[in-house]
């Protein structure tokens, strides 16, 4: 069959990329409003403009809050899971703390509003306010504990600090102690006024950068060195890590220095995290597959936005992958990144 004919290997896929945006927000509690408190203003049909400082920053569907609409969608994706996940924007680490803490609380609450809604198809991650980690703590257990929400997902840097800092090790302690995955996605990324053309830029060029700074800062920060029951998944597979990683196993075995401060090869390293595979090539695919192994790479869709994986499951079949590793990557490294059923899919 041509790559257009081939059928859906499966109706199992889990896809940990997709993402939620509610369709009201609250009014801030507080005597100032923050300047960038979301809100949303009437679109088109069934679109709304989500408002930030006074702006559109993206115009949505309602698929982006309603339960039916999304779950109609996933049969033809092949899809029996979707993992969702607010949109990064709102993640609010650039507010004061505790306006950050407020909006995180109102988005897991609506996340798991979502997941309830969803019949079992959807699984949802929560989000917290990583400017200030006691309050991220405090609200990671309320999300995993109270409303059961299986992963966080958290930005590719924290108002500038990458995510593999040694500050932010108690959270992910946190996060192991509460067997809480954690999927990392790009937000605000670096290199923008690097950047010759329109803003839309921003989430092609410049998120797949950031994403792989991120993945490289936990490399060579060895968190995993010292967090190493953490699960960790990262966004756009793994962004630019794969064509960064021959250069840092290359410097590992050249330059002492780095030999002293990264306790294992990076391309060890590597295998133990997580990557969607939201590249949009097949030839990609193989790359990760060849660079990460078939334990790593999990379906991922950006699913409603129109920036989007729209088959993904038929995208991993025209990659050539054989039978096992179809499974691997449709659903079994999924379940196991999420806790679900985790001795029977190691196996």
């Amino acid at each position: 069959m041509k790559p257009h004919q081939q059928s859906v290997p499966c109706g199992c896929g889990i896809d940990v990329h997709a993402h939620l945006v509610p369709e009201h927000f609250p009014r801030y509690i507080g005597n100032a409003l923050p300047a960038d408190w979301p809100s949303m203003a009437p679109a088109h049909d069934c679109h709304r403009h989500v408002m930030i400082s006074g702006k559109v920053y993206r115009t949505v569907s309602d698929r982006c809050w309603s339960a039916p609409k999304r779950l109609a969608d996933l049969p033809a994706m092949g899809l029996a899971l979707q993992v969702v996940s607010p949109m990064p924007e709102l993640f609010g680490y650039w507010m004061a703390p505790a306006a950050g803490q407020q909006l995180t609380r109102y988005l897991n609450d609506q996340t798991a509003a979502l997941v309830d809604a969803g019949g079992g198809q959807l699984a949802g991650m929560g989000v917290v306010p990583l400017q200030d980690i006691d309050l991220a703590i405090r609200e990671l257990e309320h999300a995993v504990r109270v409303l059961g929400l299986r992963a966080v997902e958290i930005g590719s840097n924290i108002n500038g600090l990458p995510v593999g800092a040694p500050m932010f090790d108690p959270f992910f302690e946190a996060c192991v102690a509460l067997d809480a995955a954690v999927f990392v996605h790009a937000v605000r990324p670096a290199g923008m006024e690097r950047l010759v053309g329109p803003a839309a830029l921003q989430q092609v060029l410049a998120y797949p950068t950031d994403v792989g700074l991120a993945a490289a800062s936990v490399v060579t920060g060895g968190l995993l060195a010292r967090q190493p029951k953490l699960r960790m998944a990262f966004s756009h597979g793994g962004g630019t890590l794969a064509a960064l990683l021959p250069r840092l196993q290359q410097g590992w075995q050249v330059f002492a220095a780095l030999r002293e401060s990264i306790s294992e090869p990076p391309a060890d390293t590597v295998r133990r995290l997580f990557y969607d595979t939201l590249v949009f090539d097949d030839a990609m695919l193989r790359q990760l597959l060849h660079a990460f192994g078939p334990a790593a790479l999990m379906v991922g869709t950006d699913y409603p936005f129109n920036f989007q994986e729209r088959a993904p499951m038929q995208r991993l079949e025209s990659a050539g992958f054989d039978a096992a590793t179809l499974q691997a990557i449709s659903h079994r490294n999924a379940r196991r990144f999420l806790g679900l059923d985790p001795h029977k899919d190691s196996e």
